[in-house]
């Protein structure tokens, strides 16, 4: 339980709550022991709040921790937000309640929108967060940091449709983990992840969670304690929704469902470049437009930011080829990137290949392909891609 006195003076605080007054003058601003005394350290320093160093904490003990300016009014006049614990084993995302204060180990996102807890909740979002993040913990479990997690993620941009398909699997799967936990107290949402990651584990799918007939659910290595979590925790229904949101995520940035980490890695890293420099031409792709424009959009620089990843996934232009101007040598640089390439390609991958690439050059790198393909230079694939010939 959280005493939140935010947004009252010391003053309204005391004359409508005088009781709460009471208890947090004893003890947070003074921190009194049973003789009345102020407790201290082992280094006798006084623990309350008046002889705080911070003179945030001093000013204001009567309110809890350090309020975050930026946060309060984000969540006004939105009944949810999204929140995940910042290090743990596996990286969920849920709604919390408007009207629960979440602690300094909660990450929050402020938006109600169950498409943007799909998508964060997608294999897209949960393989770039522990690249960005690092690792904490006697278990080295992953920790989400906003400022490298969240902020310069590129979502995508769906169509009306898909995002609709987001926002009801995203609904259905916020409801069932809730429904499932409030059936079965003795579940957690660790030991439902723990069985759903064996099952992954077991399924012949490599790159994706994508279906994939597995006998028993691919419950060939789980004990009977695991069995009873997969039955009563509805496990295998988990798993669905999951391999749902993946499918319509990789719909909404246009890219395979199949793609390993790394592919999609990269991917995210290229398009984050993208995006970096549309921002820094003016055109932000904001999440909470209503709420979201009025404040930042006037003079509006970069919000995603290009990443300086060192070697933590891919440089983003550092030794990649440049187009050539030349239509002519265009066909054989875009073979070259293929040939380079241990599979097929779409032609908005190879855009990002080459240096200062992407949208504004796809249109030449598609051109380039047909005419590859013509003359049997690569193979067109029935999804889109191209393979080299050597791989044809």
């Amino acid at each position: 339980m959280v005493i939140d006195l935010f947004g009252l003076s010391a003053a309204e605080a005391r004359q409508k709550f005088p009781a709460v007054y009471q208890h947090l003058s004893k003890r947070v601003r003074y921190d009194l022991d049973a003789n009345g005394q102020p407790r201290v350290d082992k280094e006798g320093r006084k623990l309350g709040r008046e002889w705080n160093a911070r003179q945030s904490y001093k000013d204001s003990w009567w309110v809890f921790g350090e309020p975050r300016k930026d946060l309060r009014p984000a969540l006004e006049g939105i009944p949810r937000y999204i929140g995940t614990v910042e290090t743990t084993k596996h990286r969920v995302f849920q709604f919390l309640d408007a009207s629960v204060l979440a602690d300094n180990m909660i990450v929050v996102i402020a938006d109600a929108d169950a498409a943007t807890l799909a998508i964060l909740s997608s294999r897209f979002h949960t393989s770039w967060a522990p690249a960005m993040g690092g690792w904490l913990g006697y278990g080295n479990d992953p920790r989400y940091s906003k400022s490298r997690c969240f902020d310069p993620f590129p979502f995508p941009d769906p169509s009306d449709a898909v995002r609709q398909q987001l926002r009801s699997a995203g609904e259905e799967l916020d409801a069932l983990r809730k429904r499932v936990l409030a059936d079965h107290p003795d579940l957690t949402l660790t030991g439902l992840y723990n069985v759903l990651e064996k099952l992954n584990a077991d399924a012949p799918s490599t790159a994706s969670r994508s279906p994939s007939p597995v006998k028993n659910g691919g419950g060939s290595t789980l004990t009977d304690k695991d069995e009873d979590v997969k039955a009563r925790g509805l496990v295998l229904i988990l798993k669905e929704l999951h391999e749902t949101i993946d499918r319509l995520t990789a719909e909404a940035y246009g890219w395979p469902v199949d793609l390993s980490d790394q592919q999609i890695l990269e991917r995210l890293v290229a398009l984050n470049a993208e995006r970096a420099r549309e921002e820094a031409e003016g055109h932000v792709r904001w999440l909470r437009p209503d709420y979201q424009i009025p404040r930042f959009a006037k003079g509006a620089k970069t919000k995603t930011g290009e990443l300086d990843l060192g070697e933590t996934v891919v440089a983003i232009d550092a030794g990649k080829p440049a187009c050539p101007k030349d239509r002519h040598e265009q066909p054989l640089a875009v073979e070259a990137v293929l040939a380079a390439h241990a599979g097929p390609m779409d032609a908005t991958t190879i855009a990002r290949a080459f240096k200062g690439g992407g949208r504004k050059i796809e249109p030449r790198v598609m051109q380039a392909l047909i005419n590859l393909a013509r003359y049997g230079r690569v193979t067109a694939l029935a999804d889109g891609r191209f393979a080299a010939r050597r791989a044809a």
